[in-house]
């Protein structure tokens, strides 16, 4: 086996806290980078430490402004490439542009592969992320792929809220399967609601398969941006008698249009962790921290140890 040497922890700009909360649970300081932006907009990076022969992570979710975060991520692993890093970590805990993972339509891009052969082709060694909206991108790699979920850290939460009489559902038919996983671990029943999208931003619930009649309801999905998906879901649950209505979001990419319908009280509380900076902005929302879970596969990837443990919760 090949001796990998130090660990090296290089952050972008999109989401420092979550870096430093890694950095800070593995007891080690953030390489030390250089990142500004020329006049017309273009990034300029620089690491200003030694990583020859290093184990290089480099942190950097695409999240909104998706473009310069991913353009930052490829500059930072073609500099670290340049420095001589031995071994080189893409750890993207919310990889953008994963809708487009398909060609639904004429005449459309796969720009989830196309982003997954830039990562490659810039330097990357292997990729570390989470939630992925559709499983099936890490088949568009040709290099080790650590996918985490973060149902570990949400499930810690709402063992210790004790709702009773919960129902998990899904907003739409494409998450049933991780609603019956989120079921299965919870001991309790399930069910999807479904949709249909009018355009980008806006969906239109149809129809309920499940019982929530004066229960506790758990929407789970892995991202809402304009949260209509859930605003929709939560419209029909409501109509159908349940009582108290959660949402369990690991990527909450909020835009205005999220903001303003969160701000209409159609969910009792919005659950989410620290993949991307998110600002509770005074509503019912509750931010988990992933830190600890992508810092642990951070160890055992440096050490060559095997992730597959952190998939598997406490008391389950």
């Amino acid at each position: 086996m090949t001796q990998i040497g130090e660990m090296k922890i290089i952050s972008g700009s999109a989401n420092p806290a979550l870096a430093k909360g890694i950095c800070d649970y593995i007891g080690t300081d953030l390489c030390q980078t250089t990142l500004k932006r020329f006049p017309d907009g273009e990034i300029f990076v620089k690491i200003n430490e030694n990583v020859r022969g290093s184990d290089v992570f480099i942190i950097n979710p695409t999240c909104p402004p998706a473009n310069d975060n991913l353009v930052e991520m490829l500059i930072m692993i073609d500099a670290a490439r340049r420095a001589s890093a031995q071994r080189i970590t893409a750890v993207l805990p919310f990889y953008g542009y994963a809708r487009q993972d398909r060609k639904d339509q004429p005449r459309v891009p796969i720009t989830a592969k196309l982003v997954a052969n830039l990562l490659v082709t810039a330097g990357a060694n292997r990729v570390l992320t989470m939630d992925l909206h559709a499983p099936q991108i890490q088949g568009f790699f040709d290099i080790p792929v650590d996918h985490l979920y973060a149902s570990s850290v949400f499930y810690g939460y709402l063992r210790k809220l004790q709702i009773p009489d919960m129902v998990v559902i899904s907003p739409d038919v494409g998450g049933l399967k991780m609603a019956a996983a989120y079921a299965d671990m919870l001991g309790t029943s399930f069910g999807f609601v479904a949709k249909r999208r009018t355009d980008a931003i806006n969906v239109e619930a149809m129809n309920l398969v499940g019982d929530v009649k004066d229960r506790s309801v758990l929407l789970v999905d892995d991202l809402t941006e304009s949260a209509g998906t859930l605003q929709a879901a939560a419209k029909l649950l409501r109509e159908n008698g349940a009582r108290e209505i959660r949402a369990c979001v690991t990527h909450a990419v909020l835009n205005q249009k999220g903001y303003e319908r969160l701000r209409t009280g159609f969910l009792d509380e919005l659950i989410t962790t620290d993949t991307t900076p998110i600002d509770p902005q005074g509503l019912p929302i509750t931010v988990l921290s992933v830190a600890e879970l992508l810092a642990e596969a951070i160890l055992r990837i440096c050490n060559h140890q095997s992730v597959t443990s952190l998939f598997q919760i406490k008391g389950w």
